[in-house]
């Protein structure tokens, strides 16, 4: 499981990261929540302690990362609309 922790993990963050330009970084969140959950399980197991820990360190920041994106990504979409609305009167 840290392996799947530390995979999970690595995509995530290159999706969040590179992917919130394009309103993906919900992709990278789910990945983000795969790579915790898999960090958490695997961290019970002795050998894959060091990978588990990398990969639930880095779905943490993705999930944050993704959040925090598709979060501006919304206000952005709903200041752009309420400054239209203002022009069509």
């Amino acid at each position: 499981m840290g392996v799947a922790s530390l995979i999970l993990g690595i995509i995530s963050l290159v999706i969040a990261v590179g992917g919130s330009v394009a309103n993906l970084g919900w992709i990278g969140s789910i990945c983000g929540v795969l790579a915790i959950i898999f960090g958490i399980i695997g961290k019970k197991d002795a050998d894959s302690g060091r990978q588990a820990s990398v990969g639930l360190v880095c779905g943490i920041i993705a999930l944050a990362w993704g959040l925090l994106s598709t979060i501006a990504c919304v206000a952005c979409v709903g200041c752009g609309a309420a400054a239209l609305s203002g022009l069509i009167k």
